[in-house]
């Protein structure tokens, strides 16, 4: 009897801490392909924003954050001439996961390309 309670407990233990409990993050990754720094970049979501001051030509800035509520996403930022330039971008959902890849182009136009996923 000991025996049998002994490995339902450790079953259970094992099962517990192997599915493990774990949060939505998005792995955003914005890209200036742009040919020209920009300045003054700004990324608005649900419930929360991130920026960095200036991205050169061909650099990537890496942010992973959470979604929490659901809405449009938002990216700004202002070239080297001083026009500012707003996109918004796909619908992120409360509880998504993956990637999103933003690019500014050579035209200073934004795209969006989003791997994401809702997790249970």
């Amino acid at each position: 009897m000991k025996k049998a309670l002994a490995a339902g407990v450790i079953f259970f233990l094992i099962s517990f801490f192997s599915s493990g409990c774990r949060s939505a993050f998005v792995s955003a990754t914005i890209t200036n392909k742009s040919g020209a720094q920009a300045t003054l970049l700004e990324v608005d979501y649900p419930s929360a924003s991130f920026g960095v001051g200036a991205l050169a030509p061909g650099a990537q800035f890496h942010y992973r954050f959470k979604i929490q509520g659901s809405g449009p996403i938002k990216l700004q930022f202002t070239d080297t001439s001083g026009k500012a330039h707003s996109a918004e971008g796909p619908e992120l959902l409360e509880g998504e996961q993956g990637t999103l890849q933003i690019e500014i182009t050579p035209s200073g136009n934004i795209s969006w390309i989003p791997n994401l996923t809702k997790i249970r």
